[in-house]
């Protein structure tokens, strides 16, 4: 599976100070976007942590959590892995890798 072209995608709204799994996160930056697929609606959300791209998740609307993500760091975009990212918020944002390591955003 690959990252999603957000060029197929239509903006759907944007939230600074974002919330992420029920937490209001300062300087999480959250960006969705949406397009029909068939009878459903799939939805990607860009996170960026204090202008810092540091994930993508993705999945359909009616959905209640993420299908697949990717975490990006200074080398890229990490392979997809499915579900919804794991975070900490303890001092700042910080999204483990799918090899589990933690990034720091």
């Amino acid at each position: 599976m690959h990252i999603p072209d957000l060029t197929t995608y239509a903006p759907h709204r944007s939230t600074p100070d974002a919330e992420f799994e029920g937490t209001i996160v300062p300087g999480l930056r959250a960006d969705f976007y949406r397009r029909p697929e068939g009878d459903r609606v799939a939805s990607v959300g860009r996170y960026s942590y204090r202008g810092r791209t540091v994930l993508m998740a993705w999945g359909f609307v009616d959905e209640k959590h993420c299908r697949q993500h990717a975490v990006h760091s200074h080398g890229g975009w990490s392979t997809v892995a499915d579900g919804c990212p794991d975070v900490r918020f303890d001092n700042g944002f910080e999204v483990r890798t799918p090899d589990g390591e933690w990034l720091r955003a």
